[in-house]
């Protein structure tokens, strides 16, 4: 969302959406620094990338949630935004709900794409991982506003010969064993060239060594911590009370860093026909998250609220604003997850 702001207060003749990148390591200012290479886009003969930088940086630093705004390396635009921008990502992203992906970065593209991936048919895991990435790119393609032509089977289903021999390939027995979830998800993170074998096993398992069950346990803990403060009787309060200083911790800020990312991985996918690229951005978010709870958890034990009312009342200005950044979390991955056609139970 923030890199989206930023394309729109430059609103440039050649949108700058899809070149933003993560300051480098060590940049000050980081985890709250985007850079983009818009400015070498849009140098001519009269006026080099530097010179479009500057003048670029300039606009920026009017606004009051940019912190900073500089020209480095011949022409990169590197710009800090305010703590505080970053923080009110809790609130938009959670009234955003499945919107905070989508973009207008791919608005006048069109493809077909199938509407659904049938995996217990697939042949072999190359086929089945051709079908799981079709089936994905289209919807990252809709969700950076590219116009996608949903293809339907229309094939007549019939109803099997009993006499025919049953025989199930490797994909079906993966799914049958380890469920289409887990299977779409380990298909859906590799690469589109390369071995496509999927273990079945780990695809399987219940441990945070397992991308997809980690990335759906993130979504259901923060779904807990939300279920756990409604248990209490509070709530998140209304926007317009969230105070966006209280998510000054580093670990917070790097979770709505990452956050705040979302859009232009889903763009970043889409334009590269990449799906595990989401995939793995899904799992750097789910060690955020975790990262964030531990130092700065929205409930915790022993925590209570004496006299709330059944209809609950707003929680504390510092359990709120958490309560805030979960929810964040919690569209977030729910969104990421569907986006990829993997289910978000909000228990595991």
């Amino acid at each position: 969302m923030i890199t989206g702001d930023l394309d729109r207060t430059l609103a440039t003749a050649i949108s700058s959406a899809g070149t933003w990148r993560p300051a480098p390591p060590g940049t000050a200012g980081a985890p709250r620094t985007y850079a983009t290479t818009v400015a070498f886009r849009l140098a001519d003969d009269a006026n080099g990338p530097a010179d479009v930088a500057a003048r670029l940086a300039d606009r920026l630093r009017r606004l009051d949630w940019v912190e900073t705004a500089a020209v480095t390396g011949g022409g990169y635009l590197v710009v800090t935004v305010a703590a505080g921008a970053l923080a009110r990502l809790a609130v938009r992203i959670t009234q955003a709900g499945p919107g905070c992906a989508r973009s207008s970065a791919l608005a006048g593209a069109s493809l077909a794409a199938p509407a659904a991936a049938d995996l217990a048919s697939a042949p072999v895991w190359e086929e089945a991982r051709r079908r799981v990435h079709a089936t994905v790119a289209g919807r990252l393609a809709e969700a950076a506003g590219a116009h996608v032509s949903w293809q339907h089977d229309a094939e007549r289903i019939t109803a099997p010969n009993p006499a025919a021999p049953v025989t199930a390939g490797p994909v079906a027995e993966a799914v049958a064993y380890a469920g289409a979830d887990a299977i779409t998800y380990a298909l859906a993170r590799l690469p589109p060239e390369g071995p496509a074998r999927v273990d079945a096993g780990l695809a399987a398992a219940h441990h945070q060594g397992n991308p997809a069950y980690a990335v759906r346990y993130a979504h259901a803990h923060a779904a807990s911590a939300l279920r756990q403060a409604g248990d209490l009787g509070l709530d998140r309060g209304e926007a317009a009370r969230f105070q966006p200083r209280l998510l000054a911790h580093p670990s917070q800020q790097a979770l709505l860093y990452e956050l705040s990312w979302l859009p232009e991985r889903v763009t970043g996918a889409a334009r590269r026909g990449r799906p595990d690229v989401l995939a793995r951005y899904l799992e750097g978010l789910a060690r955020a998250y975790f990262d964030g709870h531990e130092a700065c958890p929205a409930v915790w034990p022993g925590m209570t609220a004496p006299g709330a009312s059944p209809g609950g009342r707003a929680a504390a200005p510092t359990a709120a604003a958490r309560l805030w950044l979960a929810a964040a979390s919690r569209t977030a991955l729910l969104t990421g997850l569907g986006l990829l056609g993997v289910s978000a139970p909000d228990r595991l």
